[in-house]
């Protein structure tokens, strides 16, 4: 059974009051819920009592859950919720975010924007220490992206969400969804191929 179909099952499932639905659904959402949470808090201290007050709140709240289709993007925006209270009130908050600007490349002060230099990826020895540490890498420049780049770029590459339910999540239109992606995926992959480019160097 395909994913989404699944996820709309276990919801109609959480819905009905079955027991084994609840146990179906920790498998299914805990590890996720604790990933984006980690990602965006930035803080495992964080992300673990986010993951926890996210799923309490899953199921104090689940008969606002209007629509089974929904529960994926549902879920994710209750985590959000949760996270971005936590920051707020967070020791490990940081004293100001970066913007934008700073991740991305400047342009050549005519008005003309710099290309990437992107690095060959192909030409990098395949070992398990370098995907760690890219991996490392990866969630460095996600988590120093600003927050409404940072949660955009969670939810559609990492939790594999659709446009559409993105937009759900974060109340903002599709078209601003893709905007705000494509500029999150500009400024890590600038990061990437700077430490690729030294990897290879």
């Amino acid at each position: 059974m395909h994913q989404i179909d699944d996820d709309v099952e276990l919801a109609r499932d959480l819905l009905s009051g079955k027991e084994e639905a609840f146990d179906r659904f920790l498998d299914r959402f805990r590890t996720k819920i604790f990933q984006y949470s980690y990602l965006m808090c930035g803080q495992r201290e964080d992300a673990e009592e986010v993951s926890q007050e996210t799923l309490l709140k899953v199921f104090e709240k689940l008969d606002q859950l209007k629509e089974p289709e929904n529960i994926r993007a549902w879920v994710f925006r209750i985590a959000k919720n949760a996270c971005l209270m936590k920051r707020r009130k967070s020791i490990f908050a940081p004293e100001r975010e970066l913007s934008l600007e700073e991740l991305i490349p400047a342009g050549d002060g005519q008005g003309v924007e710099r290309k990437l230099q992107l690095a060959d990826w192909s030409a990098l020895p395949e070992t398990q220490a370098l995907n760690s540490e890219l991996r490392t890498v990866l969630e460095q420049a996600i988590g120093e992206l600003p927050e409404i780049y940072r949660s955009v770029i969670l939810l559609r590459d990492v939790e594999e969400l659709t446009t559409e339910e993105a937009a759900q999540v974060l109340e903002v239109g599709t078209d601003v969804v893709k905007t705000r992606l494509h500029r999150a995926r500009l400024a890590v992959r600038k990061k990437l191929d700077g430490y690729l480019q030294s990897a290879r160097g």
